[in-house]
């Protein structure tokens, strides 16, 4: 973790001064990380350290005056689990203000927000903070990763008491077979169990006791399709059954989690031209219909290969990505990637929003930055020393 580390930091002394002379360094970190190979069919652009250091220029760009950071170009949406991606983005980049300056909008609203919802912040606000919509499960999961892994780099606790309140409420969403509820909607009803925000929270919350031993338990019973070794998405709809980021967020954050469920991924491989430049790419959909590159999910299966040193896999899928960098940003020397390469539907059959395909968008950006990277942010909690007789992956 400390050489992944030390790439983010040199990523981000770049990004303050690029007349540093430190690309020889950076380079031979990168490619003895990442295990690039040498030859010509997997061989990535000769301009992927510019290429990252402009998509990190504008994923600090995005970041406004409050602290938080619109989802995408053109919008005025903020979504929390887009800024705790960003929050551990600016972390190991270093940029412990920016990580800090998230931090410290949901820090400041525990009483206002997270204890007048009885638990939680929400999903989704506007950019001024107003407008505030659900309390989703998953995504508070994820500011809690941010948390754990600011803490883990920066040595620093100012944050532990809203770590704690987090660690509380999602402890208290468990239900007597081990689920999970995945929070509370606007008008105070209880959102069904979410087989995704499920396992978030086994990763955000540390260590291992019976709350873990509860939800893998659950995900047996529950939500694992023995005959096939996947997790279940959507167990009452045959249509929607498995979910692509199931299959890569599962092997990032279990131990000793199967590879074949990336080989099995292939189910929602599809190629489309990209309705922003034209370019013929390959990745993956949400789900079976395969009616749209999913590039934030495409950019998180191509960090899985690179975790199970499926490396033909990995680069095949970076060099995807790299036809979808949009440079057409607002800020002329930053460049980002949409959240999709076409018009169409998400997991399931809602409509994407009409700007989802022609505007640089956070979570495609900060996945595709990670993959580059070869940077795990479910490492720290995928640490968890599971029993053997609880890993029901493996039996």
């Amino acid at each position: 973790m400390l050489k992944k580390l030390l790439i983010f930091t040199i990523l981000g002394l770049l990004v303050v001064s690029c007349t540093l002379d430190t690309t020889e360094v950076y380079e031979d970190l990168i490619y003895i990380e990442n295990g690039l190979p040498d030859s010509p069919q997997n061989n990535l652009d000769e301009n992927l350290e510019s290429d990252t250091l402009q998509i990190s220029e504008w994923i600090n760009n995005m970041q406004l005056s409050n602290g938080l950071l619109t989802s995408s170009e053109k919008t005025d949406y903020v979504s929390l689990y887009d800024n705790a991606l960003a929050a551990i983005a600016f972390t190991a980049q270093g940029e412990i203000e920016k990580a800090e300056g998230v931090f410290d909008y949901f820090n400041e609203r525990i009483d206002s927000e997270f204890v007048s919802n009885n638990g939680g912040f929400y999903q989704l606000r506007n950019s001024d903070g107003s407008n505030g919509r659900r309390t989703w499960m998953g995504d508070n999961a994820w500011l809690l990763i941010a948390l754990n892994n600011y803490r883990e780099i920066t040595g620093n606790n100012k944050y532990d008491s809203l770590a704690v309140e987090l660690e509380n409420w999602i402890r208290s969403l468990q239900d007597e077979d081990g689920g999970l509820w995945g929070g509370f909607n606007e008008d105070g009803t209880q959102i069904h169990k979410v087989t995704e925000g499920i396992i978030m929270a086994f990763n955000a919350v540390e260590g291992y006791d019976d709350f873990h031993k509860g939800i893998l338990n659950y995900l047996k019973q529950e939500r694992w399709n023995i005959n096939e070794k996947l997790l279940v998405a959507w167990p009452e709809n045959v249509t929607h059954y498995y979910a692509m980021d199931l299959h890569s967020l599962g092997y990032l954050i279990f131990e000793n989690f199967p590879e074949e469920v990336l080989i099995k991924a292939e189910r929602y491989k599809n190629t489309q031209i990209a309705s922003f430049n034209g370019e013929v790419i390959s990745g993956y959909c949400f789900d079976e219909d395969k009616d749209v590159i999913w590039l934030e999910g495409t950019a998180q299966m191509a960090l899985a290969f690179k975790e199970a040193n499926m490396t033909y896999e990995a680069n095949s899928a970076l060099q995807q990505l790299q036809k979808a960098q949009m440079k057409n940003s607002a800020w002329e020397s930053s460049m980002g990637i949409p959240y999709v390469t076409n018009a169409g539907t998400s997991y399931g059959s809602s409509l994407l929003w009409e700007d989802a395909p022609n505007t640089p968008a956070l979570s495609s950006s900060i996945w595709y930055l990670f993959s580059v990277l070869s940077f795990n942010p479910l490492d720290l909690g995928k640490q968890k020393n599971i029993p053997i007789e609880d890993k029901f992956w493996n039996l």
